[in-house]
Parts: structure tokens; sequence; C-alpha cells
């Protein structure tokens, strides 16, 4: 098994010059990667070009970013050359790692677009080093910039940054850092949904459990789901009673605190998301809490109930 460490540019519609294409608001302009082997040796490159076809003007942002211009990328080949180029080199049954979450989603929003066939006909587990390692140096939420991690590290900076090929190789050598329990706490991306509830996704990492739902016409539809709100005990696997029943703060997170008779009160969290295909689905985290953060979210709660009187 090997590791595919892959670093993406895109350009988007340029305000004033040409509108977005909703089916492609990004359109990756520069491929970046680096094979490393099972052992986290770097083995192989790759670093392509793309020639543009959606956007022909170049968002200023992007070009000052990553010192590109269109001129630049008319050296490049077409997005269904460089991609077929980059499959034959990197394989298919390889892990996937990103400096954050976006670069395999915009991947395959661009593969989409074009009408290639997809990565999976389900979610991808892949590593975001990026979360891996704010896990393995810092609290596990803070998301630092590649070059703040590559300073932390100490790690030679022996190439300019803001290209694919450039931050896919820091990426790598952070990768290369990281301990083999840190690997552990993978990432899945969501382009493509559980088809149904049989293939929804329950994973058990070493302090919380998540959940993935499938695709659900609205929000109101993916409330009523029984999995959906279910709070049940991921260690003892039995239903318990909720202390503190479902609640939202925005309309976008909700909360609730259940208790377990043998592990304490559990935290339980829904996020609603938006799919590819203008429905919603459910990514739902429950983890073990101390009676302090407990009276933390009691006093969310408490303060989402004033702000809802106070609108009325």
């Amino acid at each position: 098994m090997n590791y595919i460490v892959l670093d993406l540019e895109w350009n988007q519609s340029n305000t004033g010059e040409e509108p977005e294409v909703k089916e492609i608001p990004f359109e990756i302009i520069d491929i970046g990667a680096i094979k490393l082997d099972e052992n986290r040796i770097m083995i192989d490159e790759f670093n392509q070009l793309v020639k543009p076809s959606v956007y022909q003007h170049m968002h200023k942002i992007t070009s000052n970013l990553i010192h590109l211009q269109m001129r630049d990328l008319q050296k490049g080949q077409p997005f269904v050359k460089v991609i077929s180029d980059f499959f034959l080199w990197s394989g298919r049954n390889n892990v996937f790692c990103t400096w954050g979450p976006l670069d395999l989603y915009e991947l395959q929003r661009n593969m989409r677009y074009y009408h290639l066939e997809p990565l999976s006909e389900t979610p991808i587990k892949f590593l975001d080093v990026q979360k891996l390692f704010s896990i393995a140096y810092e609290d596990g939420k803070s998301r630092r910039n590649l070059e703040y991690a590559i300073d932390f590290l100490k790690i030679e900076k022996d190439i300019p940054f803001h290209r694919a090929f450039s931050d896919a190789y820091y990426t790598a050598r952070i990768l290369s850092c990281l301990d083999e329990a840190t690997l552990e706490n993978y990432s899945i991306d969501t382009f493509v949904l559980p088809r149904n509830r049989k293939e929804e996704i329950h994973v058990m990492f070493h302090d919380y459990m998540k959940y993935i739902s499938r695709e659900f016409p609205g929000k109101q539809k993916a409330l009523e789901d029984r999995e959906v709100i279910s709070t049940k005990c991921y260690l003892c696997h039995k239903n318990i009673r909720r202390k503190i029943r479902w609640f939202s703060p925005n309309g976008k997170h909700y909360y609730s605190i259940s208790l377990c008779p043998v592990h304490g009160y559990m935290k339980s969290k829904i996020r609603i998301r938006k799919s590819e295909n203008d429905g919603v689905f459910v990514v739902k985290t429950s983890k073990f809490i101390s009676e302090e953060d407990c009276q933390k979210i009691i006093e969310k709660r408490n303060q989402a109930k004033q702000h809802h009187k106070t609108k009325k």
C-alpha cells in the first residue's frame, strides 16, 4: 500500500469577467502529488499544469497566491488527459492524503463535470494531514496553515510554497513525522454519500463516535429519522436516557446530553450539511464529557432559549 499526498490549485469565476458555472465553481489548474511507500518514504512525484476550459480569466486572488498567469496555463494539458496520467501514475488502491478536507472533494467535482468514472461509489477514507498535525501537536481542534506546521517541526523550506507540487511535498514531509497512532484518525470524504440506511457510516475513534447519514430531501426529514436523533451509548451499545433534549443555537448544529449509568454523560452533536444534489445529510458525533462540560452545554441551551424568546 502507498500513500498519495495530493495538492490542487484551482481557479474560479473572476467577478465581472465571466459567470460562475454551478457544476464546477472551482476549476483545477495545477495538480501536484508525492507517492510514499508503506514506511512513508518518498518514492515518486507528479507535477502537471491543467489547461483551463471553463474559466478563461484568472481570479486576482488565485494569481497572487500561486504566481501563475493564464499564459502559463496554456502550456498545460486538458484536465481529462492530466487526470488520466495522474491515475496511471498513482494507481487506484492507495490512501489519499491532503492538507485540509477540500482537495479530494473538488477533484471529484471536476471529474464529474467531465463525466469521468467516479473515484468510488461510497464515501472515501483519507488522511487530512492538517487535522492530524493538530491532533499530534496541538489541541486537535485548531487548523494551522502549512507553513506554520513546517516551521513548528523545523523542516527545511527548500522550495517555495503555494504551488500544488510544493505544497504536496511539504505535506508529505509532515506526514512522515507523525506516529502510527495518529494516523488512525482518518477522515471521510462525503462527495459521494451512503445510498441507503445499510451503507450509513458508523465509526468509533479513540474518544468519540462518528455517524454519517444517507441523503435526505430536507432538514426536517433528516431530523425525523430515528437513527439521526438516537442517543445510544457507543461503548455498551444500549439506548440511554436524554438529560437534555435536542436543541439548536443556530439552526445548523443540534446538541443533546444523555446519561449512561456506566460511562457517564455523553454529548451528541448533529451537523446538517448540504449535499451535491441539493438535499441534506447529517454528520453526528458523540463523545463522553465531564460534568463541567455538561454544564457548558446546559448554558448554551439556556442562551438559545433566551435568544428565541427575544426574537419572538
